[in-house]
Formats: C-alpha cells, structure tokens, sequence
C-alpha cells in the first residue's frame, strides 16, 4: 500500500497551517498524534515554500526544528516512524540527519549533491525534485535528474514537485507523469491542499478542499506513487485503505 507521509509546518506563515504548530510542543503533538493517525513517517518543515514567502537562514530553520526533532527522536534514537526534514540547507540537512533524521526532504536542485553526501554518511534517505519533460510520441521521457543517482548509494525517491512555480495545466501534465515516473524510480507526491485543488474544483471556501486533495492521493496510489505527502493523515489512510482492499490487498483493520 501506497505510504503516507504526514506534514507538520514548524513555521508561522505556511499556506495551509502556519502558526498552528509552530511551539515546538504543538508540533510534537501533531506529530505524535499524525503517527495515531497512522502516519508512515512524518516531514518537519521549518521553512515555508509557499509563493511569495521571505526565505529563512539555516540558522532560523534549524532553531525551529531542533527541539522538535530531538522531542520526537531523542538523542538521535529510533522514534515510532522514520522523520524527514523539509530543508534545501545542507547545513540543516547534516544536524538532523546527526539527531536522528532518517531521510531529507530537497526541494531544490542545486544541494542536492551535498544533501546525497550527508544522506550517505548519515545512513538516510532523500527525497529530490525530478520531472519528466518530452511527452510526444517521438521523444522519449528525459528524467531531469542524472539517473545514476537512482542506482548509487543513497535510497532515494522522486518528486515532480506539484505546484512549484506550475500553472494548472502543468500540474495535470506532472500528476499524469506519475505512471512513467514510477518506472524510474520511488515517487513522492506532494498536493495535498495545494492550489491545484482549488483550480481543479472551483472551491472558493478557505479549508474545503479535503475532497480534491483525497482525490489526488488516490489517484497517485493507483498510478504507482510509493508515497503521498498530505496535511489530513486520517482521511487519507482511510483512503487509502480502502482502495488496496479493493485492489485485494491484504490491510490491516
């Protein structure tokens, strides 16, 4: 069964949640309450992507993150589920890696080098931004990562970054990518709650778009996604529960 990935926003502007969580308390809270949920591993993020939000150093991110992290994993221990670090500073990538960090989560290209070095000393996982480009018939798909990278040492997953700097019809076109992404190597999705919802949907309600983002991480199981990263762990497991029965996987009750 397609896993999930639970996001908690240590930061006080995100799009969805900002400010919610952003005490370390309330994020180990979340966090702890995500793994009830059924949550296969949690992503901390620091920082927020969101368009137009006012980029944060290392230095901030990593204040932000480090009670939380080490609340969850204490003295680099094992916790409940793996915990990923949403960061592009390698400098926040190795301390956290140190605390206990099982996998990195890289939105841009340009670390991602240094963030395959930490993650192979640290014994962790990364996820990187991939897409495919030439989609006709007479072109073959291009990954836009050096593929050797899926063949070297560090376990690694593939995101086709839904909503970064995309128009809706990319969006489209990247989440119909996913099926021959997913022959290339482990993928991420990550839309929950995204705008694409929204222009899909027509939803003009802050917060009503459950619906649409169930809609996307069912559609990414079906269609080879090893993981879906989303704000709504519960409903999405459901989800996602029911469609492996369906399917005649075997799932736990």
């Amino acid at each position: 069964m397609t896993k999930v990935m639970g996001i908690v926003n240590v930061t006080p502007d995100s799009f969805s949640d900002g400010g919610r969580y952003f005490s370390p308390d309330q994020a180990i809270a979340r966090a702890r309450n995500m793994v009830e949920e059924g949550a296969d591993m949690i992503d901390l993020g620091g920082e927020s992507t969101r368009p137009g939000a006012t980029p944060i150093g290392w230095e901030e991110e990593w204040a932000r993150l480090e009670p939380v992290l080490r609340g969850l994993a204490p003295r680099g221990s094992e916790g409940p589920v793996p915990i990923s670090v949403d960061t592009y500073h390698p400098e926040t990538a190795e301390r956290a890696v140190a605390a206990g960090a099982k996998i990195v989560n890289c939105v841009m290209a340009a670390p991602v080098p240094q963030m395959l070095d930490i993650c192979a000393k640290g014994g962790a996982e990364l996820v990187l931004p991939a897409r495919l480009s030439g989609s006709d018939s007479e072109k073959p798909q291009r990954l836009s990562v050096d593929e050797s990278i899926l063949t070297g040492p560090v376990p690694v997953y593939l995101d086709p970054m839904i909503g970064f700097g995309t128009t809706r019809e990319e969006d489209l076109a990247l989440l119909r990518s996913i099926p021959e992404l997913a022959k290339r190597g482990r993928v991420l999705v990550g839309a929950s709650r995204k705008r694409i919802v929204k222009k899909l949907t027509g939803e003009k309600v802050v917060g009503k778009n459950l619906g649409g983002s169930l809609g996307i991480a069912v559609w990414c199981a079906m269609n080879g996604a090893s993981v879906v990263r989303v704000h709504d762990v519960r409903e999405t497991v459901q989800a996602l529960k029911v469609l492996a029965a369906l399917a005649g996987d075997v799932v736990d009750a």
